[in-house]
């Protein structure tokens, strides 16, 4: 870094650093479908042209194809500094997107900057913390004294499927053993926890008859009108609880999807629901499956020629406050009060990522990077998501900053 003009130096880098989040853009990465290879070769190739060494982890497809995906590359970075005898820290984003739906006004796969934001799908969730890592991670780089330890980029293709055969592929295979984790972000707050999500899928069977006369079958509707009642009235027995954890607010349920039926004139003979139970911090998810469960199958217990199967989709675990998060969010909190001007939040949030993987295997996690004040503000999974570059680069030298604190020799 120059000496002699500083800020021109970051002016510097803030435009490559735009023009490589522009270019993690303009790949689509939809999952579904899943086809993520190509956007991965695509980033490593970027990284590489940073000078970073990067290593490709391909996923067999047996293990990508059994979570609903078609292909996943995980890419890792490793820099050590001094003797690298401090702490390994990875840093962790997902480059696959949500589908990016109707009513943009941009193009979602186009890049485009306007008023000082990049548009497009995965701008903010979270192609933003490709770039908010590596240039913080490359910032270390061009001047690593008085650092000791290493940092690790894991840029990852899974989180909308659930982060199996992303970060827990990359922990459960051996790949990474960080000591601390910081995972995609989406606004100015440190999240140190979120709630987690159980989708159970429940099937309803019964027998068809003429719909002239019903009373020769089993129908699986009226059985499920029984199961959504019961589910409606845990609904609001759920309201009753809150968590201690703030930020969190209660334990949720929601029936997403039903469908099932024959035709107009025969009594149904299956039923499918989809639900999805949100879990605050301090439940264990298989109890509260086992408890949906059987509120479930008792809700039509004894009717005659009915069947129920419930077969869990997705258990993701909530993101739980480990000890040793406290040293990653004052050090977060301390860098951010100077670059922001104001003390970023700790705080949890009411939905789900593929961090949760990190504290599960006892490593201290936090969800920190590119963002405004709130996620509802970049528009993240709906149209026109951006983020502001201004955002942009605050989140990468906060980060930075972060990273020399915690690799102090």
């Amino acid at each position: 870094m120059s000496q002699d003009n500083p800020a021109a130096d970051t002016e510097g880098r803030l435009a490559r650093e735009v023009a490589f989040l522009k270019a993690l853009v303009r790949v689509p990465s939809d999952n579904p479908p899943g086809d993520c290879a190509v956007h991965a070769e695509v980033t490593g190739q970027l990284l590489e042209e940073l000078g970073f060494i990067v290593e490709r982890h391909p996923v067999p497809e047996p293990f990508v194809k059994s979570y609903g995906m078609k292909s996943v590359v995980n890419l890792v970075v490793r820099e050590r500094f001094g003797e690298a005898k401090g702490p390994v820290i990875a840093l962790n984003a997902h480059g696959d997107v949500v589908p990016p739906g109707e009513g943009w006004t941009f193009d979602p796969y186009g890049g485009e900057e306007k008023s000082g934001a990049i548009y497009g799908r995965g701008a903010a969730v979270s192609k933003s913390d490709f770039a908010t890592y590596a240039f913080a991670l490359l910032a270390l780089k061009q001047r690593p004294e008085g650092l000791d330890g290493t940092v690790e980029l894991h840029l990852t293709y899974d989180e909308e499927a659930g982060g199996f055969v992303g970060p827990k592929w990359l922990l459960g295979q051996g790949i990474s053993q960080p000591d601390y984790a910081i995972s995609a972000g989406f606004s100015y707050a440190v999240v140190v926890a979120h709630n987690g999500a159980l989708h159970l899928e429940i099937v309803v069977r019964g027998k068809q008859a003429h719909a002239a006369m019903p009373e020769t079958g089993a129908d699986a509707l009226e059985a499920a009108t029984a199961i959504l009642t019961a589910i409606y009235g845990e609904r609001r027995r759920l309201y009753g609880i809150v968590s201690a954890t703030p930020g969190i607010g209660s334990p949720k349920i929601t029936v997403g999807l039903i469908s099932g039926g024959i035709n107009t004139n025969v009594v149904p003979d299956r039923i499918t629901l989809r639900v999805d139970r949100r879990l605050t911090p301090e439940e264990n998810g298989e109890e509260v499956e086992a408890g949906l469960t059987a509120l479930v199958e008792q809700a039509v217990a004894g009717w005659d020629g009915i069947d129920i199967e419930c077969r869990r989709i997705i258990l993701a675990e909530p993101l739980r406050t480990l000890p040793g998060t406290e040293r990653l969010v004052d050090t977060i909190q301390k860098h951010a009060s100077a670059v922001l001007g104001e003390v970023a939040p700790a705080t949890a949030v009411p939905l789900y990522t593929d961090a949760r993987h990190y504290t599960a295997a006892g490593v201290p996690t936090v969800l920190y990077g590119a963002g405004p004040r709130s996620i509802l503000e970049a528009n993240a999974h709906a149209a026109d998501e951006h983020v502001r570059i201004s955002d942009l680069d605050k989140a990468t030298r906060i980060v930075e900053g972060a990273l020399r604190d915690l690799l102090k020799a």
